[in-house]
């Protein structure tokens, strides 16, 4: 705690915030207990489930902006316990915690330092939910964040919830929020889910569609999907914590997307709301699958500028194809969608991933959940769309062959991705002969072809036509 001149104490924090406690906070937190009654000395939980890089800094966001009223909000997050730290990575977080004299000083004074040293020594094993309780994130050690209340039993963790954020990949949504739902058998009162994951699965055995986290949230607990948001937008994680400028959508019923925008907005995070919500996420994991692919040519062609803007040019044009069978407006997409897929090419992990596959510093055998960056989302979502895309159902015609044809068939970056990434029939350079095939059609008669013919499908989305 730090004295101030007129006697108020103030929490400081590892990024040196102070939060504001003024009426404005209080009010934003007091709007939102009175829309989930919230009576007087019960306070609002909000519990963050799953502890990777955006997961993380998300919850402590909400920690630095109003951890400090304590009788009104309280704080938390779920993670698996038993991850060890190697100690290459123990090292790395020494080095980074002795740079900052901020969190140096900040573990001495919570008798936290010296387990750092021990561990540097290699005299002592750390632990994934150890070292986030100090405010380190496995997957992001470089940007440390304030100290969180962690919690390592789901039970525990979930069983009160007013607000839960999902912070897993969509491969682990569904098995997680089946066990949650054992823990809310009692419940009178079902919580809002704000989900952050930005993977999807494809269903083909009856109807072919998609299915996002939401959707998955939705059937593995039974709560209603008016009370389930999606929030993304173009950002990366730890330029968010060290307050560059960012903004993202929380999409969902209004009832709890507007009140949940302006609880979330803060002068550097600048939160807007929509009503799409299945179709936003479903954007939010189709520029992860272009993006593995960029990071191979950009790795393939030794960051040739000439070679990415050609791949750009297909890959969007691909990406603009889809849309127009997922959305009956897609043109509103096209904004947001590729703001978020230029940031994830510029800095995300799944371009990263696509980079270090065409080095060889990583090999498909090494799995897609990757020490220090997390669960590559945009293999899974490689193989959803790609069997989604694939179904003679959701046949369109051919512009030149003037026969009906699977929509994958006027997607061949994606088709090859597939082969890459799923069948392992290629290797990373295939990425490279597709760009290079002479037969390729220009990537604006595929938009063209988009956009002069009725391809939307509401039933991908499951909604009605």
């Amino acid at each position: 705690m730090v004295g101030t001149a007129d006697g108020v104490a103030h929490n400081e924090f590892s990024n040196g915030f102070v939060p504001n406690s003024n009426g404005s906070t209080e009010e934003k937190i007091d709007e939102v207990r009175r829309l989930l009654g919230k009576a007087e000395g019960d306070p609002l939980k909000i519990v963050g489930v799953g502890a990777g890089a955006w997961g993380s800094v998300f919850i402590a966001m909400l920690q630095d902006t109003y951890g400090h009223l304590r009788d009104k909000v309280l704080i938390r997050i779920w993670r698996r316990p038993g991850r060890a730290v190697d100690k290459a990575t123990a090292e790395h977080l020494f080095e980074v915690i002795n740079s900052r004299e901020d969190v140096l000083r900040r573990l001495i004074r919570r008798c936290a330092y010296l387990k750092y040293v021990e561990a540097r020594l290699g005299d002592r094993t750390l632990h994934a939910d150890e070292i986030l309780k100090d405010g380190f994130c496995l997957n992001m050690i470089d940007t440390p964040l304030c100290p969180l209340k962690v919690v390592t039993n789901l039970q525990e963790a979930v069983w009160d919830a007013d607000i839960l954020v999902n912070g897993l990949p969509s491969t682990e949504t569904r098995e997680v929020f089946e066990e949650i739902r054992r823990y809310w058998k009692e419940r009178i009162a079902m919580p809002v889910i704000i989900s952050l994951s930005k993977g999807v699965e494809a269903e083909v055995e009856t109807e072919p569609r998609i299915i996002t986290p939401t959707q998955m949230i939705n059937r593995a607990t039974g709560v209603p999907i008016e009370n389930i948001l999606y929030l993304g937008g173009p950002n990366i994680a730890s330029e968010i914590y060290n307050k560059e400028y960012a903004n993202a959508r929380i999409c969902g019923a209004e009832k709890w997307r507007k009140p949940l925008a302006t609880f979330l907005r803060q002068p550097h995070f600048i939160v807007w709301d929509n009503g799409d919500l299945v179709t936003h996420e479903v954007m939010g994991g189709l520029k992860n699958v272009y993006a593995i692919g960029a990071g191979m040519v950009a790795a393939l062609t030794k960051e040739s500028a000439t070679s990415k803007s050609v791949y750009f040019a297909h890959c969007t044009s691909e990406m603009i194809f889809i849309t127009h069978l997922l959305a009956e407006e897609p043109e509103k997409l096209a904004g947001p969608l590729l703001a978020d897929t230029y940031v994830t090419l510029l800095k995300g992990r799944n371009a990263w991933y696509g980079q270090k596959l065409a080095t060889g510093e990583l090999s498909l055998e090494m799995g897609d959940s990757i020490k220090g960056k997390g669960m590559i989302q945009g293999v899974s979502a490689v193989k959803a769309f790609f069997e989604l895309l694939s179904q003679s159902s959701l046949s369109v015609l051919h512009p030149e062959k003037n026969k009906p044809v699977a929509p994958v068939e006027l997607c061949p970056i994606l088709k090859m991705l597939y082969k890459i990434l799923i069948k392992r029939e290629f290797s990373s350079q295939a990425i490279l002969q597709v760009l290079r095939d002479e037969t390729m059609n220009d990537p604006r008669e595929r938009i063209q072809i988009a956009q002069t013919h009725v391809f939307y499908r509401p039933s991908l989305l499951g909604q009605q036509p």
